[in-house]
């Protein structure tokens, strides 16, 4: 990755605490990652650990262009939509804080938006993805949450639930997040993106239970407002809901939404 070519690829990377994974995983993506990329560490407080481990190892991280951003909103959600707000590259991609296996794809993912795709998403469920190590719960449910909108909503990816995901600057720009909780945001611009017809692709991905340090994921907690998306994927196939439902910022309307 050379640092001083223009940022095709912003990496976002919300943080909280992860002191024990933030130093293996920005060692992988200076190892892995070709396309010219820039790094943005989302966090909510000045004395989190992971920012100190950031700082005191600048030397292992082969030369990467890493900004800290001073989340606007608490949790998630918050770190998701401030890294949002600071990109400035045509893609960015929302890359978890403790993943140090699954660097060497975002090249791939890239590519695959380059062909035209506004969502990448890695995929768990597709050949030469895998699962492992999932609590049983959260399992069954994602699973079955995926198996059903692939096959019967017709969602064109075999993982909708999974938060690691590339984004196009037209849908950072261009589609209202109307979620406000956890990392619900990654289905609704999904479902979105899936009803105004935009493309979407998928790259197989690995997935392993975290290590060190606790998930953020509130499978339970965050349920009811995942069923929102899940039953909106279902009004696109079944109910032929139109793309004009879709809400868009103000400096989109009145053109043509698709390519």
């Amino acid at each position: 990755m050379n640092s001083a070519e223009p940022s095709q690829l912003d990496i976002i990377i919300p943080v909280y605490n992860e002191r024990g994974n933030i130093v293996r995983t920005l060692q992988s993506i200076a190892r892995s990652v070709k396309t010219p990329s820039r790094l943005l560490i989302c966090y909510d407080r000045e004395d989190d650990d992971t920012l100190a481990a950031i700082r005191g190892n600048r030397d292992a991280f082969g030369g990467l262009t890493i900004d800290f951003v001073r989340n606007r909103g608490r949790g998630a959600h918050g770190a998701v939509l401030t890294g949002f707000a600071a990109s400035e590259a045509p893609f960015a991609v929302m890359f978890p804080a403790d993943d140090d296996y699954n660097a060497g794809i975002l090249d791939a993912m890239v590519r695959e938006a380059e062909t035209g795709c506004d969502i990448v998403c890695a995929s768990r469920f597709m050949p030469s993805g895998g699962m492992v190590g999932c609590p049983w719960l959260k399992a069954v449910l994602v699973r079955a949450g995926n198996f059903t909108l692939y096959r019967l909503a017709k969602l064109p990816t075999r993982d909708s639930s999974n938060g690691f995901r590339l984004f196009s600057r037209r849908v950072m720009d261009e589609i209202v997040v109307e979620s406000d909780r956890g990392f619900c945001y990654s289905i609704e611009l999904l479902v979105k993106c899936h009803r105004l017809g935009w493309r979407i692709g998928e790259i197989p991905a690995q997935w392993f239970e975290r290590a060190h340090g606790s998930s953020r994921f509130r499978v339970i907690k965050w349920l009811p407002a995942y069923l929102r998306w899940y039953f909106y994927a279902f009004a696109t196939t079944y109910l032929k809901r139109s793309a004009r439902s879709v809400p868009v910022r103000a400096s989109s309307v009145g053109r043509d939404i698709r390519r």
